[in-house]
């Protein structure tokens, strides 16, 4: 078949009869003896490598180079006085050089290599200049891949990805195995490389950005959720974004797997090349499809015939997505060769992350729920459309670049009020006028305050944004946690 997209034969992989994916090799992390990594041409040792941005992925890479023999500069375009000092201290104690309030344009382009953090721009002026030069520039999750050959299970989409992530740790580690769980989801990977860890499988959320600096990453395994609109901010256009998420199989080969969400649009035309091993799951029951939701439970098919069946009764998180989500996690382990019965037992004891639609109080019959992560429109449509009880939605932050019609639409019949903050407001307000009542709020405690003055016993009290924190928090987990503490205070009142 030809993928309109790639525009490359391929045929798509069925699992024989009894069968599972192929287990990969027992991994180990490549010792320091072999760090200048012949096989990718990285010469580390006495090189001139730059890192660009001092979060928590750009301090491993430069604990790394560094311990490795590189010459490293750090460039950080926040001043020094908004450092942790600590952290200052200890950069410059390993020998990197610091330097801080600007990109210098002059130290990118004498650098032999630079390495990036997910959040810095690729488009700045010095990062073009050195791309131009021909000097390599690669993420940290490129950088992390090369040096090590633990079993990667890459999970990428635009939402749902850190649930994933983490549902898969779990089941693995519940089934025996040493896993590492990390990328864009708490830990750096080249924290392991560097923490000399050894794991059967590093099973790492992966975000677009991270994506768009990658060469040669080539997961083991690769899930794609979804893809929707998302990052315009960032993206010159939507399909740029596309893209990008499909960049993590463009690597992969003969002997690597992709499991896709075959409900996806987007999805359900892509037919990886180079001879990838495809797994397809939706809610319903179609051809090709090895996971379906069926008699309440995911059915799983490996070579056409039902070969596993998992009640998901006990699974606690609510929501279509949420069902979508454990298709592909059930499916996934279950090819791995993971016991049914550690499947059904992870299925009941997982209770999601925090700021995912969490439930974090109950007062006077309103129940209050959580769902900061909800930093897009789809992902905030998903978290509306999860409940079968009357809504007051609290939405905003920093605008995306996306159109708020689909909340729209997925408010109506079930948001009675929205309330609305921060940069967006007045957008969101736009969007939503004429069609449903709103108010606004100039902080978080303002409109929890006002949401539970709307309410009435039965109805539910939602965070879901739709938008990035960053006009008023420094994160989806801060504003996740202001909110909570809004309604503590709110029921000690």
């Amino acid at each position: 078949m030809w993928d309109k997209h790639y525009g490359m034969k391929t045929t798509e992989f069925k699992i024989g009869s009894g069968d599972h994916v192929r287990q990969p090799k027992k991994s180990r992390v490549i010792p320091t003896s072999e760090s200048r990594l012949q096989n990718y041409e990285l010469r580390i040792r006495n090189s001139k490598v730059m890192v660009v941005g001092l979060g928590v992925s750009g301090l491993w890479s430069a604990r790394w180079l560094a311990a490795h023999g590189a010459d490293v500069t750090l460039s950080e375009i926040r001043p020094e006085a908004d450092l942790d000092p600590g952290i200052c201290k200890e950069i410059r104690d390993i020998g990197v050089t610091l330097e801080t309030g600007a990109h210098r344009r002059e130290a990118f382009l004498n650098a032999e290599m630079i390495v990036v953090s997910p959040g810095v721009p690729h488009d700045m002026a010095p990062l073009l200049a050195a791309a131009k030069r021909n000097i390599p520039v690669m993420g940290e999750l490129e950088l992390a891949s090369r040096l090590t050959d633990t079993p990667i299970i890459a999970v990428t989409g635009t939402n749902g990805k850190s649930t994933v992530t983490a549902f898969l740790g779990s089941i693995l580690k519940n089934a025996g195995y040493k896993v590492f769980v990390g990328g864009n989801i708490g830990t750096p990977v080249m924290a392991y490389v560097a923490e000399g860890d050894r794991a059967d499988y590093a099973v790492l959320e992966v975000s677009s950005f991270q994506l768009d600096t990658t060469r040669r990453f080539c997961p083991f395994l690769s899930i794609i959720l979804n893809i929707s609109p998302d990052h315009l901010d960032r993206y010159p256009d939507y399909e740029s974004y596309v893209q990008s998420k499909l960049k993590i199989f463009k690597n992969q080969g003969p002997g690597k797997y992709c499991v896709l969400n075959d409900d996806d649009e987007r999805l359900s035309a892509i037919r990886p090349c180079s001879g990838v091993s495809v797994l397809r799951f939706g809610i319903e029951s179609k051809e090709d499809r090895q996971a379906v939701i069926e008699d309440k439970g995911v059915r799983v098919f490996l070579d056409g015939n039902k070969q596993g069946y998992f009640p998901v009764e006990s699974f606690r998180l609510p929501g279509k997505h949420n069902l979508e989500n454990i298709l592909g996690v059930v499916l996934t382990t279950f090819a791995l060769g993971i016991e049914s019965s550690v499947i059904e037992r992870s299925i009941a004891e997982f209770r999601g992350l925090p700021h995912r639609l969490e439930q974090v109080a109950e007062l006077g019959g309103v129940v209050f729920y959580n769902d900061s992560k909800a930093t897009n429109v789809e992902s905030a449509v998903r978290a509306v459309t999860s409940f079968d009880r009357p809504l007051i939605l609290i939405a905003g932050g920093r605008h995306k670049g996306a159109d708020y019609a689909p909340l729209v639409r997925a408010a109506e019949g079930r948001v009675k009020r929205a309330i609305f903050l921060g940069e967006a407001k007045d957008l969101l307000s736009t969007s939503f006028e004429g069609v449903l009542p709103f108010s606004m709020a100039k902080s978080m405690e303002e409109a929890v305050s006002m949401s539970f003055s709307w309410a009435r016993s039965g109805d539910a009290v939602l965070l879901a944004p739709a938008c990035s924190s960053f006009d008023m928090f420094s994160d989806y987990s801060h504003r996740g946690n202001v909110f909570r503490e809004a309604v503590e205070r709110l029921a000690s009142g």
